[in-house]
């Protein structure tokens, strides 16, 4: 579909998806971000769902001002996939010990490892500029440095909530790695810090919502906040390609004898700022639960537990700011999955897929989420499909 133009406030708000299907809720969100002062323009995906401040799945653009509240706490979030040169032919038909051999190797939920793994110590990882990231972690916010060790150990871990590792097979027979990660708990308290100190100032008083309170150009506040923001994007970067690493180092031990290669990670933020140029005018476009999709360029974007995974190539819209959707997106919020689901309805809508299938990740069911293929089919002129992929091991933390 092409999108649907809504009135805003100061700019219309272009949608890619039926406008009567979003949540009342969300709806506000999105007017709300439309009334900014420095909005320039407001994109909305097809998975878009109430958030914070702002709502997931929309694409802001703004002049000389960001919304770090809309940017979300878990900066830098977002996906990386490997295609690797096993088949599905090469696979046991019981997947549990791979699965508990990816748990070993890569701490999920609030876990850490008990040492810093730095990329000499995995295989093939480059370590160009990796000194610079933690040469310039005394630089952030005051409030973070203590968390420095913290930090150190968890980068390279998966966290939770809809957070994944999967082992996929596309519809070739070819199977591929995936996994979706952030920049962990320094990132969501830089996220917290930087939130807290945007409420606070006078331009940010009259606001219709206070988490949509912004830094704007030229003052100390938006100078720290960039420097702190892109610092935890490329946290995020790397957190997902040391774990990425980890995955790798399994399946060769795995599947040993098949002696697997790798083709080229493809990686892309979701959660994240960009300063790019539209219309003539340079602008900070914060991307909440979208990835870029310029001309070109290659994201993820995946459905839920046991519903698969995209693997897209921008088609480089502007009237989208050159962006696609994240995922499926939820059509339910946590609270309400786990009231509605059992662990019953989670082992059927998961069958065939070796994952957890216990009350803790309930929430996450496939019936929490929109239906994928209505997702992909709403965005047809923002991505072209170049892989599907089915999830055979899930794990989450």
């Amino acid at each position: 579909m092409t999108y649907t133009e809504v009135p805003g406030v100061r700019v219309p708000i272009r949608m890619w998806t039926d406008p009567a299907a979003v949540e009342g809720a969300a709806m506000q969100q999105l007017r709300n971000v439309s009334s900014l002062p420095w909005i320039k323009g407001l994109a909305v995906m097809p998975d878009v769902h109430y958030g914070k401040g702002a709502t997931v799945g929309s694409v802001i653009a703004m002049r000389d001002a960001v919304c770090p509240a809309a940017v979300g706490v878990d900066i830098g979030c977002g996906m990386s996939a490997v295609k690797t040169s096993l088949r599905t032919s090469d696979l046991p038909g019981d997947l549990s010990r791979l699965r508990s051999r990816i748990e070993r190797a890569i701490p999920v939920g609030r876990g850490l490892h008990d040492r810093p793994v730095e990329p000499g110590d995995v295989h093939g990882l480059p370590q160009a500029g990796w000194q610079d990231l933690w040469g310039r972690f005394d630089d952030l916010a005051r409030p973070v440095h203590p968390r420095e060790e913290r930090a150190a150990k968890q980068i390279g871990t998966l966290g939770s909530g809809n957070h994944f590792i999967e082992f996929c097979a596309d519809e070739d027979g070819s199977v591929w790695l995936v996994l979706h990660s952030g920049s962990r708990n320094i990132g969501k308290e830089l996220a917290e810090y930087h939130i807290g100190e945007a409420q606070r100032l006078p331009h940010n008083q009259g606001l219709v919502d206070r988490d949509l309170a912004v830094f704007v150009a030229g003052t100390p506040q938006m100078a720290a906040y960039r420097r702190d923001l892109f610092w935890a994007q490329e946290y995020a970067k790397w957190n997902r390609a040391i774990m990425m690493a980890l995955f790798k180092d399994v399946v060769r031990r795995e599947f040993a004898k098949a002696k697997p290669t790798f083709e080229p990670e493809i990686s892309c933020h979701h959660n994240y700022v960009s300063e790019e140029r539209y219309d003539g005018m340079d602008l900070l476009v914060t991307r909440k639960g979208a990835i870029r999709a310029g001309t070109g360029d290659l994201g993820i974007i995946p459905g839920s537990m046991g519903t698969g995974t995209y693997i897209v190539r921008g088609l480089g819209n502007p009237e989208a700011f050159n962006s696609a959707s994240h995922g499926a997106g939820r059509r339910m919020s946590r609270n309400a999955a786990k009231k509605r689901f059992t662990t019953h309805d989670l082992e059927e809508q998961t069958r065939g897929v070796e994952c957890r299938k216990d009350s803790g990740v309930v929430d996450e069911i496939p019936g929490a989420y929109k239906p994928i293929a209505q997702v992909m089919d709403q965005q047809k002129d923002l991505v072209q499909v170049v892989a599907k992929l089915k999830q055979l091991v899930c794990v989450k933390g």
